[in-house]
C-alpha cells in the first residue's frame, strides 16, 4: 500500500483540478457498488476492559487474522491493519475494529461478506479472550480508560482536538458508527444524492440509535454518539450548508475543503503536523516550519478524508450517522441508503420528502435527536413518521432493484412498529432484568 500522501505527487494548479478529482468519481449506474464500513468495541470476556494494542490485544489479533490471507498494513513498523483484495481491516484512535468492505455489487453479497468477516474475528480473537461488540459509544470504560492505537495521524489529532471541541477525544476512542459508500453517476446526480441524504441523515441517527449508556449508567440520551458529533469540530461536521447553495457542485465543494483546517501530511514515511493551517494557505504558502514543501494531489487526497461532515463526499458518497448496532442493523443501514439513491423514482420521491426543508431545520433536527430520536417532534409530525416514509420509498427502490434485498430493511420495520431504538430496547432490559447492571449488553450485543 503506498504512504498517505505520496501516492499522487502531482502539483497543484488550481481549484478545477481539485473539483476535477472529485469528478472522476462518476460512474454509469451499471458499475454503482455497495460499500459497507463498521466499527466495534473489543472487550476481554474476564473483566469486560478493552484491550491494548500489546501483549496479548489487538496487535495478536491483527497477526492471528493474517493465517487467514489478510496482508499487513505497516505505520512506524507496527501492524495497525490489513488488507485482502479491495477489503481492509483498519483500527480506530482505541483499538475499535473496523472492516471496510469491498465495493461489491449488491446487498446479498455484503451480507455475506459481513457474516464472513464476524466469523473470522471470532476465530482469530478466541486464543486471546476477546469479544467484540458494535454499540455506538463505550457503555463503561471512561476516556482516561482507553488505550490510543500507535498510529501517526492520531498522535497529531490527539493534540489537536482538545482545541476545537469538549468531544473530540471522546470521538475518536468511545464511539463506533456503521457507516456505507454508495456511487454517483454525474454531478447533478451526485448534488441530488448529497442533499437527500444530508436532510435525511438525522432520521437515519434516530432509527440506529444505539449508545443510551456511558461509565456504567443511563446518559440521558439515545445516541450519545450522535450528540458527541455535535461537540468535535465545527470546522469539519454536522451538516454543512453549503451544500444547499445554488449552484453548489465539485467546485463548490473544494472551496468548501479547501478552508477545512489541516491535520497532517506525509513525507518521506513520517507524519508531518500541519496543524494551524488551512489547506488553502497551504497551497499558497507552504506550511510554517516546513521549507520547500509543496501541497500535492496525494495532499490533497488525504485531506478530504479529514472533513467529517454527516455525509462526506469523496469519490463517492460516504454516509456518517448512525450507531454500530447488530448484524442486522449493520446490514440495515446500507439497504436503507442503497434503497434511497439507487433507484431513479427512489431518490426522486426521497427528494420531494425533504424539498421544502430549509437547512436551518435540518441542522436543528440534527442537534436534537440524539435526546429523543423517533420521537423528536419535526415540521408538525414526529421523525418515526417521517422515518416510516423514508423506510417505505427505499423498500421501493430495492423492490424495483429486482433483488430481492428489501429483506434486509425487516429490522427497520420492527423498530418503526414498536417505536423501540436499539437504544430503548437496552434502557427496557437496564430497567428490568437487567436490575441496573450495565455490563450485560456486552454479553447481548456480542457478534
Amino acid at each position: 500500500m503506498s504512504n498517505p500522501g505520496e501516492a499522487d505527487l502531482t502539483p497543484i494548479t488550481s481549484v478545477r483540478q481539485l473539483a476535477d478529482w472529485f469528478a472522476k468519481g462518476s460512474k454509469p449506474a451499471s458499475a454503482w457498488t455497495i460499500g459497507t464500513e463498521h466499527e466495534k468495541f473489543g472487550f476481554y470476556h474476564g473483566d469486560l476492559s478493552p484491550p491494548p494494542y500489546e501483549p496479548r490485544g489487538i496487535r495478536a489479533l491483527l497477526e492471528n487474522l493474517q493465517a487467514k490471507g489478510w496482508a499487513p498494513i505497516l505505520d512506524n513498523g507496527n501492524p495497525i491493519g490489513l488488507t485482502r483484495g479491495k477489503a481492509s481491516i483498519s483500527l480506530e484512535p482505541g483499538g475499535q475494529f473496523e472492516l471496510s468492505g469491498a465495493p461489491l455489487p449488491d446487498l446479498h453479497a455484503a451480507w455475506a461478506e459481513l457474516r464472513n468477516h464476524i466469523e473470522e474475528t471470532r476465530e482469530a480473537s478466541a486464543p486471546l479472550d476477546l469479544g467484540f461488540a458494535p454499540l455506538g459509544f463505550h457503555p463503561l470504560a471512561k476516556r482516561e480508560d482507553m488505550p490510543w492505537m500507535p498510529k501517526g495521524r492520531y498522535a497529531i489529532m490527539r493534540q489537536y482536538m482538545p482545541r476545537v471541541g469538549a468531544m473530540g477525544l471522546d470521538m475518536m476512542v468511545r464511539t463506533c458508527t456503521v457507516q456505507v459508500n454508495l456511487d454517483f453517476g454525474t454531478e447533478a446526480d451526485m448534488v441530488e444524492k448529497l442533499r437527500v441524504s444530508l436532510a435525511l441523515q438525522p432520521i437515519a441517527t434516530a432509527l440506529f440509535a444505539n449508545s443510551p449508556f456511558a461509565e456504567g449508567r443511563p446518559n440521558g440520551l439515545r445516541t450519545l454518539r450522535g450528540r458527541v458529533w455535535t461537540e468535535t469540530d465545527p470546522d469539519r461536521t454536522g451538516i454543512p450548508a453549503v451544500a444547499f447553495e445554488e449552484g453548489f457542485g465539485f467546485e463548490r465543494f473544494s472551496e468548501y475543503v479547501l478552508d477545512v483546517p489541516m491535520y497532517f501530511i506525509m513525507r518521506e514515511g513520517r507524519w508531518i503536523d500541519a496543524t494551524g493551517s488551512t489547506f488553502r494557505q497551504f497551497i499558497a504558502r507552504g506550511l510554517p516550519g516546513q521549507p520547500g514543501i509543496e501541497a500535492t494531489m496525494g495532499d490533497w487526497a488525504d485531506h478530504v478524508t479529514t472533513v467529517f461532515t454527516d455525509v462526506r463526499l469523496k469519490r463517492f458518497l460516504e454516509m456518517r450517522g448512525a450507531d454500530a448496532g447488530s448484524p442486522e442493523m449493520l446490514q440495515a443501514l446500507p439497504a436503507f441508503w442503497a434503497g434511497l439513491i439507487y433507484n431513479d423514482a427512489a431518490q426522486k420521491a426521497a427528494a420531494a420528502l425533504v424539498r421544502d426543508w430549509p437547512v436551518e431545520e435540518i441542522q436543528a433536527l440534527r442537534r436534537a435527536v440524539p435526546e429523543t430520536a423517533l420521537a423528536t417532534p419535526f415540521r408538525g409530525r414526529t421523525v418515526r413518521d417521517i422515518a416510516a416514509d423514508a423506510v417505505a420509498i427505499a423498500r421501493d427502490g430495492l423492490r424495483a432493484r429486482g433483488l430481492g434485498e428489501e429483506v434486509f430493511l425487516e429490522p427497520l420495520d420492527a423498530i418503526l412498529a414498536s417505536s423501540e431504538t436499539q437504544a430503548d430496547r437496552w434502557l427496557r432490559l437496564y430497567h428490568g432484568e437487567w436490575k441496573g447492571d450495565v455490563s450485560r449488553i456486552f454479553t447481548a450485543a456480542a457478534i
